[in-house]
């Protein structure tokens, strides 16, 4: 059984991600959306309310029965990776940049867990889609609706006023 990982930290879960787990998910029997969970770096968006995000898009979508989230064990990917069955890793591509950042890791997770990255090229329509752009986009008052399924937009508003609502309590 092929079964693509796809890691990231999916803060928010955005359209490309979406775009990258359907074509994931054309080419293997399953795919994991596996999402990282780093205690010492703030998130905007809760864990939890990120991977129900991802969930409910994947349901939306009608993706589910092949493709599930899961938490991204700690230590190296390729170990994460093989505890939660993968035989190989999904990268989407959006630009040369890209490919330089995440070509020696994925020669790295060659050598230390013989376990193969598949590079898509990001549908052209979304290569300007990242999740740190739309961050910005929201923090400045514009409209994130082009760039997120529903549910990681309610995600990104509720984080946001939960965090206002935390702020105003200690000022």
């Amino acid at each position: 059984m092929l079964t693509a990982l796809i890691p990231g930290s999916f803060d928010p879960f955005t359209l490309g991600h979406l775009d990258l787990v359907r074509r994931a998910h054309a080419l293997s029997d399953r795919v994991i959306v596996a999402v990282a969970h780093n205690p010492n770096k703030h998130a905007s968006i809760p864990f939890d309310a990120r991977t129900e995000a991802i969930r409910e898009t994947l349901e939306s979508e009608g993706l589910a029965q092949k493709a599930s989230v899961e938490k991204l064990p700690a230590g190296l990917l390729v170990d994460g990776a093989k505890k939660l069955g993968a035989t190989h890793l999904v990268k989407g591509l959006r630009n040369a940049q890209d490919l330089a950042y995440e070509e020696p890791m994925a020669r790295a997770n060659m050598d230390l867990g013989e376990l193969d990255t598949l590079f898509l090229l990001t549908d052209p329509a979304l290569a300007h889609v990242s999740s740190s752009l739309v961050r910005e986009i929201y923090s400045l008052g514009g409209d994130i609706t082009p760039y997120l399924p529903a549910a990681s937009a309610r995600a990104l508003e509720a984080a946001h006023a939960h965090s206002a609502a935390h702020s105003k309590e200690h000022s």
